[in-house]
């Protein structure tokens, strides 16, 4: 069973929708990594938003997800959440890079960090997930970076080697949840 202490894995839901129209006078919903991403999908407590130009969910290269958990109001509730998706993402052969987590403070319940691979027959997929309690609730904010083909794990292991890390840190370092 985890803790707060512990790390956590999260694959991002895929939605599986037609393109999504995209008007030149469109606003981005927000900057990641100096990137504008606009909201392509909502459904429930799951946001899908993509770069300019990237309007097909079922072909995207560059994704960021925004998952609200309504119901996890402290540390220990995010931690039991994350449990549950730490083992059903274990059973779908994620492939964990690395983990990290944020000690809780006086202030500040942890957060949680992790970056997996999903190799799949198509495509392979990094997922940088970033797990925090954010105005009360607790919220996933992920970035997904897909290359596509069949024989991709060398170009994926040499964007990782140049990107990987950047991405963490960025991530970590957002002040805030993107409004969505």
């Amino acid at each position: 069973m985890l803790t707060s202490l512990h790390c956590l894995v999260f694959l991002p839901l895929i939605a599986l929708a037609a393109p999504l129209p995209q008007s030149g006078g469109e606003k981005p919903a927000f900057t990641f990594d100096k990137v504008e991403y606009f909201h392509r999908f909502t459904k429930d407590n799951l946001h899908e938003f993509t770069p300019k130009g990237q309007t097909d969910l079922k072909k995207w290269t560059s994704m960021f997800t925004i998952n609200d958990y309504p119901n996890v109001k402290d540390g220990e509730a995010l931690a039991k959440a994350a449990n549950s998706v730490l083992d059903t993402y274990q059973a779908n052969n994620a492939i964990v890079i690395r983990t990290a987590s944020v000690p809780r403070t006086e202030t500040k319940p942890a957060e949680h960090f992790i970056a997996v691979v999903f190799p799949r027959p198509e495509f392979m997929e990094a997922a940088f997930a970033r797990f925090l309690i954010d105005k009360g609730v607790g919220v996933s904010m992920v970035y997904s970076y897909r290359i596509y083909g069949s024989n991709v794990g060398d170009a994926m292991n040499t964007w990782l080697k140049n990107n990987g890390e950047k991405i963490e840190k960025t991530l970590m370092a957002m002040p805030s949840v993107p409004k969505h």
